[in-house]
């Protein structure tokens, strides 16, 4: 009887696996779509609409128009940076405790680092997916005169989101091997939250440099430790015409973070299942 080779059967199952994370996916659509729409639409719907309806617009005329144009570009890179962690974190955190699901994935016949690569893949496609329903949201949620006016670099679109829905599906990954079920509201409170109001979702980088102590813009250089400002900002460069930060520095840093937290989540991950 012939031997199979490694190579084929180790691609055959990481195929597998990941179809069998689509079709997860597609049979439950109706969580997943709430999950990932209920954020975007709340913070347009208080921003965009509530506050300029009841007067309590940031800036008024052209300046709540750029706001709105700001914010767009941001919940687009916040989209992604949840759908990592609620999409990879918080699966993961389960499946290594009550549920024991990632036993069954292990068993399969290729290497463990590969089932974590398939995780962040699954994971990276559903953020660019949640990343898409921004645009039909804050196409609509918003007042008469809180427009978002968006100029697309498709070019930088097409390469941006891919790397930033990895990147953030790399840190989920990391996330889920690090936390387990009792400490997740730790992974809220003390790191998620922090990432939201720090990463630029409501703001540009840009902006930040009147925040300064004795002339060092101490803010601006702390949220450089973020790796939502980077996403954020790259959403800028590609859908807006705003000040933001330049993109070769979005790029390297990006990639360089996917680098290192591929191989902290992939190390964490074989040591957590050969432990």
């Amino acid at each position: 009887m012939p031997v199979r080779s490694t190579v084929p059967a180790s691609r055959d199952a990481f195929v597998a696996l990941l179809l069998r994370d689509l079709t997860v996916l597609r049979k439950t659509l109706k969580e997943f779509l709430p999950r990932v729409v209920l954020q975007p639409f709340l913070l347009a719907f208080v921003m965009l609409y509530v506050f300029p309806t009841i007067g309590q617009r940031v800036g008024g005329g052209a300046q709540a128009e750029t706001f709105a144009t700001v914010l767009v570009s941001g919940l687009v890179g916040l989209s992604l940076l949840f759908q990592g962690i609620q999409g990879v974190a918080l699966p993961m955190v389960a499946e290594f405790g009550y549920t024991k699901e990632i036993e069954d994935r292990v068993l399969a016949p290729l290497p463990v680092s590969l089932v974590a690569v398939g995780k962040v893949l699954t994971g990276a496609i559903q953020g660019m997916f949640a990343a898409c329903l921004v645009f039909p949201i804050a196409a609509v949620v918003h007042a008469k005169g809180v427009v978002p006016h968006l100029t697309v670099h498709w070019l930088v679109l097409v390469t941006i989101v891919p790397l930033a829905a990895v990147m953030c599906a790399s840190l989920g990954l990391t996330f889920g091997t690090i936390f387990e079920p009792r400490t997740v509201p730790m992974l809220f409170g003390l790191i998620v939250l922090p990432i939201t109001f720090l990463g630029g979702t409501y703001y540009s980088w840009s902006a930040l440099a009147p925040v300064k102590v004795g002339g060092w813009s101490w803010l601006q250089t702390l949220v450089l430790l973020n790796p939502l400002i980077y996403v954020a900002e790259g959403m800028r460069g590609a859908l807006t015409t705003v000040p933001h930060m330049h993109l070769y520095i979005v790029y390297p840093v990006l990639i360089g973070l996917c680098a290192l937290l591929l191989r902290l989540g992939i190390g964490g991950f074989r040591k957590r299942v050969l432990s």
